[in-house]
């Protein structure tokens, strides 16, 4: 159960009753997604919860619940699905659809540049999930690789409608303008309007990414960034990286124009220019398609290192909608340029309004903050420099921990990266080491029910069970033993004992007592006793019975080894060689009533032809079978006499 993620409090916990809580997956400003399993459908999902901080914030929830509702109105299958919403406590969390795979952020990381076939796999995607939030009046607001999922089963998504706003509502100023700065398109910074065509100017600088490896703009502040965004034009790709075709770079400059007007009005619209890019290409986008002639096996292999899965595109021979033109596009810039003049113009102010702009910015705005330094893996003291450096006051949380070791920082709160004010208390939350449960008596209980108790409550690390067969009956643990996680001796628990999280625990269960085969022949007690999976040995102990039948059995031979038998054990059956013969007894001169008494405490049966009135005046002479000869017990014995 030792994983590299950190601590969290909300791992194993069960949120509404419902969603089990498994691990975290990524934390962002608003909010902490992690995995969980829905116990009710029995199936994986992805939890949204949102930020403790937030949670009393009206707008932020109000913000939560609107993701949930714009997502869940989007049945595509290359947005990712929203299936609940709700509240537990002071938990506000959306309930999505669990990708397992890597985010096209970490792609980019990885390879840095992708392949052209690469490229318009994942633009294909993205476009097409676009086009239906565009369909559905649902602007995205924050279209950006870490927002892009590529899923193992090769499945490409866009995700977090977090900042979704309708297209009739498209006014952000002040707090709402919250869109990563580096696609962020110049209405935005100068204007602080959106529509549809904001999502395609993002969706070129992503493009422009992806081709070339890094974003067109840089700058040490974000203001410097929103800048270059309002001043200057996107640059063609090929420049960067010559192997860049030329449609590609139309397509990039035609989606960052810095017009709206100028742009493709919504995603389909560029996603109908792409599949014309593809045909003229031969690029299909998906490793499905590569029966296309045109394609190189470069570019299939490229291709496949996006994601091993298949993506569905439009039939090649159908007709496609026909967006604008290289020639058509070149007339557009021709007749910007003619009105570069009056832009010019415009600039000037703009150019003012971000000076002032700039000035809140670094004065007393975003600018002027700090950013809570990364502390992870230090100890209190070091963390607590470290932030006392930066100008932040720091307190100490403790906090239980399988992952960190005691004493060593899990996190600070609000986290790394975070931006705040100096002056502000950091909180450092150290790890207090695994937490330790006191366990009630285990012997007794269904073993399968307590197995997922001691898992997902205690968080104990099972060993396979130890199967014995027990008078207890079948399933129920007859003992236990733990293994400490520091290294202790293994110690007892049948009765209870007190554990620490992610130590390591066995049950002991009982398969139900060994078969009773007493009375069986011996093809019948050795076919019940391998159906339980026990050895019956070839060779056999004989003994005498006076209650079982010769030749059938009467038992099984202790276990070799002290305690219960187990599957796999060899088990020696004891075979009845009937009653044990007695000797029969000298009876000879002994009256017959003395000779009588001695038969029958022996064990015989004795007669004789003397009436019983005169027993006492005869003698035993012999008897039939005679003397010293043995005989079963019960075996007739006849008295012969004189007198």
């Amino acid at each position: 159960m030792t994983t590299n993620q950190q601590a969290d409090p909300l791992i194993g916990r069960l949120v509404d009753g419902r969603y089990r809580v498994r691990a975290r997956i990524a934390r962002g400003g608003m909010a902490t997604v992690y995995v969980a399993t829905d116990l009710r459908l029995e199936r994986r999902i992805a939890l949204k919860v949102m930020h403790a901080h937030l949670s009393d914030d009206s707008a932020f929830q109000s913000r939560f619940i609107q993701e949930a509702r714009a997502a869940a109105r989007l049945a595509d299958p290359h947005v990712v699905n929203v299936f609940d919403q709700g509240q537990d406590g002071e938990l506000a969390y959306l309930v999505m659809e669990y990708l397992p795979g890597i985010t096209l952020r970490e792609l980019l990381r990885e390879q840095r540049r992708l392949t052209v076939a690469q490229t318009i796999t994942i633009m294909d995607a993205v476009l097409a999930g676009l086009s239906a939030a565009h369909r559905a009046g649902i602007v995205h607001r924050d279209v950006k690789p870490e927002n892009v999922l590529l899923a193992e089963d090769g499945r490409i998504k866009i995700g977090d409608f977090g900042l979704a706003r309708a297209t009739t509502a498209n006014t952000a100023t002040g707090q709402q303008l919250l869109g990563t700065i580096a696609y962020l398109a110049p209405e935005l910074v100068t204007r602080g309007t959106a529509d549809a065509r904001s999502d395609i100017y993002a969706l070129g600088i992503m493009l422009y990414e992806m081709l070339v490896g890094e974003q067109p703009y840089k700058g040490e502040q974000p203001m410097q960034i929103a800048f270059q965004h309002a001043t200057e034009s996107v640059p063609r790709p090929s420049i960067r990286n010559p192997g860049v075709p030329e449609q590609l770079d139309e397509l990039v400059l035609w989606a960052t124009e810095k017009s709206p007007d100028e742009r493709p009005d919504d995603a389909q619209q560029m996603l109908d220019r792409l599949r014309e890019i593809e045909r003229d290409l031969g690029i299909a986008p998906a490793v499905a398609a590569a029966t296309t002639p045109q394609r190189s096996q470069a570019d299939s292999a490229d291709l496949t290192k996006v994601m091993p899965g298949t993506m569905v595109i439009a039939d090649p021979t159908a007709p496609i909608p026909q967006a604008a033109d290289n020639a058509t596009l070149l007339r557009r810039r021709s007749s910007k340029r003619r009105a570069r003049g009056a832009w010019l113009l415009a600039l000037v102010l703009v150019l003012a309004t971000i000076a002032g702009g700039a000035g809140w910015w670094f004065g007393s705005g975003p600018g002027s903050l700090i950013a809570v330094p990364s502390v992870d893996g230090l100890t209190y003291e070091d963390a607590a420099n470290a932030l006392t450096a930066e100008g932040f006051v720091p307190e100490r949380v403790d906090e239980n921990s399988i992952d960190v070791d005691a004493g060593i920082t899990i996190r600070t709160e609000p986290g790394e990266g975070e931006r705040l004010e100096q002056g502000v208390t950091v909180k450092v939350v150290v790890s207090a080491g695994p937490r330790q449960h006191s366990l009630e008596a285990l012997n007794g209980q269904v073993a399968e029910d307590l197995r997922t108790r001691l898992a997902d409550e205690v968080q104990l690390n099972l060993q396979d069970d130890v199967l014995l067969f027990s008078d207890a009956a079948p399933g129920i643990v007859i003992n236990a033993f733990v293994t400490p996680r520091s290294g202790g001796e293994v110690y007892g628990c049948g009765e209870g004992c007190e554990v620490f999280e992610d130590d390591t625990i066995q049950l002991f269960v009982s398969l139900g007592p060994v078969p009773d085969v007493s009375g069986m022949s011996v093809d019948q007690a050795t076919k019940a006793l391998t159906e339980k999976q026990l050895v019956v040995s070839d060779e056999r102990i004989e003994q005498y019975s006076d209650s079982v039948d010769e030749g059938r059995v009467i038992g099984y031979a202790e276990r070799a080894e002290e305690g219960n038998w187990r599957p796999g054990d060899v088990i020696t059956l004891i075979v009845s060689l009937g009653p044990e013969p007695i000797e029969v007894p000298d009876v000879e001169g002994q009256s017959i009533r003395e000779a009588v008494r001695i038969l029958e405490e022996a064990g015989f049966q004795a007669t004789t032809n003397v009436p019983e009135i005169v027993w006492d005046l005869f003698t035993a002479t012999s008897t039939n079978p005679k003397a010293g000869s043995t005989h079963p017990r019960g075996t007739e014995v006849q008295i012969r006499a004189e007198g």
